[in-house]
């Protein structure tokens, strides 16, 4: 049977993603991309705001326009499908089959009994009356993390050590779609990395909700520095860089193994989300803006190369016009040289919810746009501050007329970040590691020549 995937939202759904095409294909499901060949097309939705339960409804809808044709069976697994299953039912007859989060140790079941017809009896459990209390998802076996289909290209993969999140931030439903944190066996990932880098993958992004509680359940104690050193160890990948890592969990030993280890992109994600001590407290933040201002002041300190990429929230209820300004600043001085921010989004079940103050809509947007003005004025004046500098880069792609290469350094995640777009005036091998020197900046993007 030919089956179409479509994966939504973040890294961490692609790896279910990923996990769920290499069970396809090992029960000899044929993946193919175009969903007018798909006899099955599967979603693998997102959850998180409205904007992805959007994107993610829509494009149900959209592949259920293909039923009937050759598609004979519509399935939608993910987040979404874990917070709504009965409401998702009721609301689009056309899918055949919702696959929980909750139920993946049983995902080829499931897809087999569709297949034979057998009708789908889903079992939701009760909410506690602490949600956050509930049991932790199970992890997927180690066999099917080692025999995923990777989907990211020969270069990179990503590596994801745990599951769910225990931060309890008042915004966000992670915690009620996929419980509390739990951490994957340091030798199994370990095993997975070497299994990767067999495969030729030269860049591993290791990627978790909070990868700094990376540990804590496992060991009793944050393992994510010893386990970065331990990847370091392996032949082949040459990159190596972690993403989500909450300011409070960057500690001293992990900001040294960053700094010593040559593998280790110099490259930190914080999702800082505000800066104004009044609105972290509101937003059950396990930080403060003491703690945020010491830990980035550390970084440059120790590592005067490294990027420090963040995201910030506006809007969120209760936020003054003083919390604003003190995160407008904040932002302004701090010269990120990454910035994504957001809205907030009342998200039905959260604490934050319930709060009164909520901001207006028109509030929250005016703010956003403030902030990504300022935001880009800064992004173009660090990139300036490149232009003549050499570095290395992992060259990728070439652009539809040829003219340049695609490339990333350290600096840059995939799928996230800008890119740098080397000259086309020598020929160079897809996936090479070549040394390049900046020659122009845009708002987010650097141009660059080989290295004579």
């Amino acid at each position: 049977m030919k089956v179409g995937f479509i994966s939504l939202g973040c890294s961490k759904n692609l790896v279910d993603t990923e996990i769920a095409i290499g069970i396809l294909k090992k029960h000899d499901m044929e993946i193919v991309n175009n969903p007018e060949e798909a006899e099955m097309i599967i979603i693998n939705t997102c959850g998180f705001i409205d904007p992805a339960k959007e994107e993610a409804i829509n494009t149900i809808l959209e592949m259920a326009e293909y039923k009937n044709k050759k598609c004979k069976y519509l399935v939608a697994m993910g987040c979404l499908v874990q917070r709504y299953t009965k409401d998702l039912q009721k609301a689009i007859p056309e899918v055949d089959l919702w696959i929980r989060l909750d139920s993946y140790e049983n995902f080829w079941n499931q897809i087999e009994e569709l297949i034979n017809g057998k009708k789908q009896k889903i079992v939701v459990k009760e909410k506690s009356e602490n949600a956050y209390t509930k049991e932790p998802l199970p992890l997927p076996s180690k066999e099917e993390f080692f025999e995923r289909t990777l989907t990211t290209g020969d270069n990179f993969a990503y590596l994801k050590i745990g599951e769910g999140c225990s931060n309890r931030c008042t915004y966000c439903a992670i915690p009620y779609i996929r419980g509390p944190f739990v951490s994957r066996p340091k030798e199994d990932i370990i095993e997975e990395a070497k299994l990767l880098a067999k495969k030729g993958i030269k860049e591993l992004i290791v990627i978790a909700q909070d990868t700094t509680k990376y540990g804590l359940d496992l060991y009793q104690e944050p393992m994510l520095a010893k386990l970065l050193k331990e990847i370091c160890k392996i032949d082949g990948i040459e990159w190596v860089r972690f993403l989500y890592s909450y300011p409070e969990g960057i500690t001293d030993e992990l900001i040294e193994v960053v700094k010593n280890e040559p593998k280790i992109c110099k490259y930190f994600d914080i999702p800082i989300q505000h800066i104004s001590n009044s609105v972290l407290k509101r937003m059950n933040r396990k930080t403060t803006k003491e703690n945020i201002k010491d830990v980035i002041n550390k970084i440059r300190t120790d590592i005067p190369e490294a990027t420090i990429r963040t995201t910030v929230m506006v809007g969120f209820p209760g936020e003054t016009e003083e919390d604003f300004k003190e995160l407008y600043d904040f932002v302004k001085d701090t010269k990120f040289d990454k910035l994504g921010a957001f809205t907030y989004s009342k998200e039905e079940g959260t604490p934050a919810a319930r709060l009164k103050e909520q901001v207006h809509p028109m509030t929250k947007k005016a703010r956003y746009r403030k902030i990504m003005e300022v935001q880009q004025k800064v992004s173009e004046n660090n990139l300036k501050q490149i232009i003549g500098k050499e570095f290395k880069v992992l060259v990728e792609d070439k652009t539809f007329d040829e003219k340049y290469y695609v490339a990333r350094s350290q600096n840059e995640v995939p799928d996230i970040d800008g890119l740098i777009y080397i000259k086309n005036d020598r020929d160079i091998k897809l996936g090479d590691f070549v040394d390049c020197i900046i020659t122009d900046s845009k708002e987010y993007d650097l141009f660059a020549e080989m290295r004579n």
